[in-house]
């Protein structure tokens, strides 16, 4: 498991390869909670890409309702072919009922997708941005992956989806659906592999530069900071680094592209005021 998703480009710890493999044997989801930009996302595609299946993903957010994530009906083509059917003459009210909830007119969203897709990995993305219901709606359906349409009777799925789950714990998630999943903690990682994953990623990057921009991201992790930058932060500074033609970086240059890697004014601010050229020269500038 760990040499596909390494394959990939994604780098993964003993534990993260034993919860994937453990999530394809037992047919479990993995649910993975971390700050934002430290992979979890990420995870998903690696898996599709690794499985070679098409990734299908469910943006989570306040509000969000089954309808929305499952299926809904498509009023315009219907109301389309009613006209339509009253203009031939059908007069069959049965029939047209029929025909108006029929499987054609049946919008899957990607939670029925997932169900009718085999194989294929389900992200359902910041499930703790939805509300209390919506969550105790996804509980049942990764349970059986069944659902009932009411015109159609119940769909069940073939053979379940790879469902990754991902939490940034801007709210507690209850434990019932913790206990369907399989759970990872992500963490920040330490210098030696956000620096492997940073020169994977952007091979085109100088040592140097990858070097010097993780080490400055590992000390600004450090600090007192609203938002602690992620990952994806490292290798967008260094993405905008070398966008600039920069093979090394100083404190000067370092300053001017904060906004690539801090995204709040008062971590800008805090940024601002350090020392960097002395943070650069811990790591041997």
């Amino acid at each position: 498991m760990r040499d596909r998703l390494e394959k990939t480009g994604y780098l993964v710890d003993d534990g993260l390869a034993v919860a994937c493999f453990l999530a394809l044997k037992l047919r479990r989801p993995i649910f993975c909670e971390g700050d934002a930009g430290v992979g979890k996302t990420s995870l998903a595609s690696a898996l599709a890409a690794a499985l070679d299946a098409p990734l299908i993903r469910l943006q989570c957010y306040e509000g969000i309702d089954a309808s929305q994530a499952l299926y809904d009906w498509d009023f315009p083509r219907q109301l389309l072919h009613l006209r339509a059917a009253e203009a031939a003459g059908v007069t069959d009210a049965d029939r047209l009922e029929g025909e108006l909830y029929g499987r054609r007119f049946l919008v899957a969203r990607p939670l029925l997708r997932a169900l009718e897709t085999q194989p294929c990995v389900l992200l359902v993305d910041e499930i703790d941005r939805a509300d209390d219901e919506f969550e105790a709606f996804l509980l049942e359906l990764l349970s059986e992956y069944t659902v009932t349409v009411p015109e159609l009777g119940t769909l069940r799925a073939e053979s379940p989806p790879v469902v990754v789950l991902t939490s940034n714990r801007t709210r507690e998630v209850h434990d019932a659906l913790k206990r369907r999943c399989l759970y990872h903690w992500f963490d920040h990682p330490g210098f030696a592999r956000e620096l492997a994953i940073v020169r994977g990623r952007l091979p085109g990057v100088t040592a140097r530069l990858a070097e010097q921009v993780t080490g400055l991201v590992q000390a600004l992790r450090g600090e007192d900071l609203v938002k602690p930058p992620g990952v994806a932060e490292t290798i967008d500074w260094a993405e905008a680094l070398d966008a600039l033609g920069a093979t090394e970086v100083d404190a000067e240059l370092a300053v001017a592209t904060l906004g690539s890697v801090l995204k709040y004014r008062e971590d800008l601010e805090r940024a601002r005021g350090l020392d960097l050229a002395a943070l650069l020269a811990v790591r041997g500038a």
